[in-house]
């Protein structure tokens, strides 16, 4: 798989397809490229190019955990990457937490986007407890409890530092202490955040983004129907379409989800082809 180097750290990614317009795909949580990558596959198929990677402290790419908020630092990571590539402007999509950084992206580099693809926006006081836990404390909690060790015991290090040993140096010149302090900051930032009704940014700053912007919304608890419903209203230039019309009690729906993966490419395909068409 190729790599390169961005803002100090080394990334893995894919581009999916010869010739075509570039749509460039960052998955939710912190899911690597292959968790799209069948997406990107079907996009490339009908005549995209579409950009897979391993974001920051995901898959097989370098850990690096800088900065005071998670989707910001994940944003610029984009605008290098699209730019080393010299790919962009790209059409971006996003899922959950790839929603967040997107709209980041386009809110504070208009330049490099053509137009928003995002599913599965995150929103809600549920999703916000969560997903606080899930990404910050969760660690924090090990890292207190056992070092720079009991963090790579975690399910979600321990398999960073097995698709890339080099994690492993990386988290051990951070210590524990300066382990803990980046991921407080990093859920500093969140908390800042996560109660608007989309989380990660505000309804005013949303207003403020007029690209063209197809929105599909999520059908479990933490991708509930608000959230893409409240981004629709908000942004000017927005489609509101579902692709799951069934609700889940359950966190994550990853089962619908893939099993719709067809249906969610055919409706991206024609987006795309409208604002092809559209110029």
């Amino acid at each position: 798989m190729p790599t390169i180097e961005i803002r100090g750290f080394t990334v893995v990614y894919e581009l999916l397809g010869e010739t075509g317009p570039v749509v460039a795909i960052s998955p939710g949580g912190r899911r690597g490229l292959n968790s799209d990558r069948a997406l990107g596959l079907l996009l490339a198929e009908a005549g995209f190019r579409a950009l897979v990677y391993d974001r920051r402290n995901t898959g097989a790419s370098d850990i690096a955990i800088s900065g005071d908020n998670e989707s910001l630092e994940q944003a610029r990571d984009l605008k290098a990457l699209l730019e080393a590539l010299k790919i962009g402007p790209a059409y971006i999509a996003g899922c959950s937490s790839g929603s967040r950084l997107s709209l980041l992206l386009s809110l504070h580099y208009p330049e490099m986007v053509k137009a928003l693809l995002l599913w599965r926006v995150t929103g809600g006081p549920y999703a916000a407890g969560r997903l606080a836990f899930n990404y910050y404390e969760q660690f924090i909690q090990a890292a207190a409890q056992g070092g720079i060790d009991g963090v790579c015991k975690t399910d979600h290090f321990a398999a960073l530092v097995a698709a890339n040993p080099r994690n492993r140096g990386i988290l051990d010149a951070m210590g524990a202490e300066g382990f803990i302090a980046a991921m407080q900051r990093w859920r500093t930032g969140f908390a800042a955040d996560r109660d608007h009704p989309v989380a990660g940014i505000s309804p005013a700053e949303m207003r403020r983004i007029t690209l063209p912007t197809l929105l599909v919304p999520g059908n479990d608890r933490i991708h509930p129907r608000p959230p893409a419903l409240a981004a629709h209203r908000l942004m000017p230039h927005s489609r509101y379409q579902e692709v799951l019309t069934y609700d889940l009690d359950v966190d994550v729906d990853f089962e619908g989800w893939e099993a719709a993966n067809p249906r969610l490419a055919a409706v991206f395909i024609n987006f795309l082809r409208d604002r092809e068409r559209a110029g």
